[in-house]
């Protein structure tokens, strides 16, 4: 199935570029002056997007006396990025909440990996092109669902989410064998063709409004419904990248605050710089409607990440239970404030 999904993909203009092949072995610690940058798919990264393009990084590496080296690497998946900032094959992962967690839980009192920033907030649909699928609890083993990765994703963690509410917390992993980890562009791709086992997609923008303008597309679930306006992406890093590279660390921060101010207010420049960075095949003015829309927010402080942290504890995903969102997140001057 993978490989027909994937040559749907190339079909519809919808594949992106993956990396091939295994993550290298832990690397040698890097020395101040280079950061290496995991991010995946869609509208969410937008804000590396600007940071990319601008070389915003640079920017304020010279402002510290630093010339750094940026290095860029596109992975699908939660567990892969999570996997990748462990293996020390990159210093800062782009991932969503539930992976971030994830892998918090998993180093506290070791790498002590932590979010540095938020991407935005944005809702996120799990789509369907069963015309019988009303709501989550009309999938049957006859369906399959796309995420990024089983289990581990926010998308994942959402649907869990969503399970506990409607069946109650016992029954959180009630629709986990109906998943399948397949990257958003693929998803999307396989969702628009037909012919395929795959008939659902819990999915993030772009590929939603791609997929929505299909009549035979309609959203089941809609992330805001489950936790309100929220912050499902977040970057995150070591510990020890944050203390031994102090200068990169900040020039990265301060990078990303610029990015967030600039998408938030012209969103036509943030569209031309999605194309240009992404090569994506989408109508400008549909992505610029798209990006202007009102319940999108870009911003690089975290917005109701909690109420998934508890949920996560409370099902056993998380050994350890966070007090609020500043146990996950560096205490850095930016973000200011969050939840």
């Amino acid at each position: 199935m993978r490989n027909s999904i994937t040559r749907l993909a190339a079909s519809l203009g919808l594949g992106a570029s993956l990396l091939v092949g295994s993550l290298a072995a832990p690397a040698v610690a890097q020395a101040e002056g280079k950061i290496r940058i995991a991010e995946q798919f869609g509208i969410v990264y937008l804000l590396l997007n600007v940071v990319r393009d601008q070389h915003l990084i640079e920017k304020y590496g010279k402002a510290e006396g630093l010339d750094i080296e940026v290095d860029w690497t596109q992975l699908s998946g939660g567990s892969a990025v999570n996997d990748a900032l462990l293996s020390g094959s990159v210093d800062i992962a782009g991932a969503g909440v539930g992976p971030l967690l994830t892998v918090w839980d998993r180093t506290k009192g070791r790498q002590n990996v932590k979010a540095v920033a938020s991407l935005g907030n944005f809702p996120y649909y799990l789509l369907s092109s069963n015309p019988a699928v009303k709501t989550i609890a009309d999938f049957t083993a006859k369906d399959r669902i796309a995420v990024p990765a089983v289990g581990v994703s926010v998308q994942s963690r959402f649907l869990q989410y969503a399970a506990a509410k409607q069946w109650g917390d016992k029954e959180y992993a009630r629709l986990d064998a109906y998943t399948l980890a397949v990257p958003h562009p693929d998803a999307t791709a396989a969702l628009l063709a037909g012919g395929t086992e795959l008939n659902g997609h819990f999915s993030n923008p772009p590929f939603q409004d791609q997929a929505l303008a299909n009549p035979n597309v309609h959203v089941v679930l809609d992330s805001y419904d489950l936790l309100g306006p929220n912050s499902p992406t977040l970057l995150f890093a070591t510990e020890k990248f944050r203390k031994d590279n102090p200068k990169t660390y900040h020039a990265f921060v301060q990078a990303l605050a610029e990015a967030a101010s600039f998408a938030q207010n012209d969103k036509a420049a943030a569209a031309d710089t999605y194309i240009r960075v992404t090569k994506a095949k989408i109508d400008r003015d549909t992505l610029i409607r798209l990006i202007d829309n009102p319940k999108y927010e870009f911003t690089i402080t975290p917005k109701n990440t909690y109420p998934l942290a508890e949920f996560m504890y409370r099902i056993g995903a998380l050994k350890h239970k966070p007090e609020s969102w500043k146990d996950y997140f560096f205490q850095d001057p930016q973000p200011l404030q969050g939840s």
